[in-house]
Order: C-alpha cells, then sequence, then structure tokens
C-alpha cells in the first residue's frame, strides 16, 4: 500500500506526469510493494524553501508504505528518485528531499491491513 506524494516547485505537465507515474511505479519494486497497489500524487507549481531561499526548482517527495522497508532499499529508492525527477523535469538531486513513512494501521476498500 504504498503512496507516493511529491510538491515540486515547477509546473507538470500531464506527459510530465504521466512519465513520473510509470516510472515511480516501476521504482516502487525496489521497496517489494506493487505497483498494483501504489497511489501517486502531484502537486505542482509549490512553493519550497531550502536553507532560508526559494528554490527555483526543487521537489519534496514522500513515501508512505504499509510496514517498514529495509534501509538499502530506501537508499536505492531515493537514488531512482532524484535521477528521475533530474531527468525528466531539470532539478538537481540536491534540491529533493525524499522521506519515508511507515505506517502500521492502513485502510482501503472498508477495511483495514
Amino acid at each position: 500500500m504504498p503512496f507516493i506524494d511529491s510538491k515540486i516547485t515547477v509546473a507538470v505537465p500531464q506527459e510530465k506526469r504521466d512519465v513520473l507515474k510509470a516510472e515511480l511505479g516501476k521504482a516502487v519494486a525496489l521497496l517489494g510493494k506493487p505497483e498494483s497497489f501504489l497511489m501517486v500524487g502531484f502537486e505542482d507549481n509549490y512553493d519550497l524553501y531550502m536553507g532560508g531561499k526559494k528554490l527555483d526548482r526543487g521537489a519534496y517527495v514522500s513515501v508512505s508504505l504499509f510496514g517498514a522497508g529495509a534501509k538499502s532499499a530506501y537508499e536505492s529508492m531515493t537514488e531512482r528518485i532524484c535521477k528521475l525527477y533530474e531527468t525528466e523535469l531539470g532539478i538537481p538531486a540536491n534540491a529533493v528531499y525524499v522521506t519515508y513513512h511507515g505506517v502500521n494501521d492502513w485502510g482501503w476498500n472498508g477495511r483495514n491491513f
């Protein structure tokens, strides 16, 4: 039950959203999770500040998943996310924050896992 939520400083056209969604769908396997349960959200034209300065190009990516992943899986996922956002949106890796949130109680379809 992963959810990848991205807050991005630049406009993200639908074609780029489709590419990001597809690539994140592949990348979630690094966390041992299937794409079939992946939910992805994008919020573009978002104001982000780092070190007190507004970022022209930056992103905050929050990855929530049922249970917890291995530290090595998080490392691989962060690398993949940073490369993807740099390639597709021109956002440098040093302007991308990625956080991971293991969730013990997750509901879907009228029940909890």
